[in-house]
């Protein structure tokens, strides 16, 4: 069954919070698809993931390479796989895809000071809901650890 995770964003930027969330995808060994919806957005984020820590190596890359099939990690615009990913970020309203149970986990990263993010969410909970999928709720604490609220 599909689990789907919410992330609300609150004084938080994307740029900060999606790269540990795939860091811990990429260590438990699992393939990933990031959607966003434009292809400036997502050369920005190719870019940024490259030089997000000094410490840090997150290997990826976008839908347009030729390797894109053997990489961990593959930014996108559309609702292709192109890599087999079992894990679906979501970002930048990018809604869900056709085939959502594809999917082992569905991650929707949503900003929650913007009012069209928040109708894309809660239109996608529901949706996951009505599909039988397991969704959870996360937001972050004051210290920016990420809580499961109800």
């Amino acid at each position: 069954m599909t689990e789907v995770l919410f992330y609300h964003l609150q004084n938080m930027s994307l740029e900060n919070v999606l790269p540990p969330l795939l860091e811990k995808t990429f260590e438990r060994g699992w393939r990933a698809v990031v959607h966003t919806t434009s292809e400036e957005r997502a050369d920005a984020l190719d870019a940024h993931l490259w030089t997000y820590r000094d410490d840090s190596f997150l290997p990826h890359a976008t839908w347009r390479i030729e390797d894109a099939s053997e990489q961990p990690i593959v930014l996108t615009i559309d609702d292709a796989n192109p890599n087999r990913a079992t894990v679906r970020f979501l970002i930048d309203n990018a809604a869900l895809p056709k085939d959502p149970e594809r999917y082992e986990r569905l991650v929707f990263v949503f900003n929650g000071d913007d009012e069209a993010a928040l109708d894309v969410a809660r239109t996608a909970w529901t949706e996951c809901k009505s599909k039988g999928f397991e969704a959870t709720y996360w937001q972050a604490d004051e210290r920016g650890r990420w809580q499961r609220r109800q």
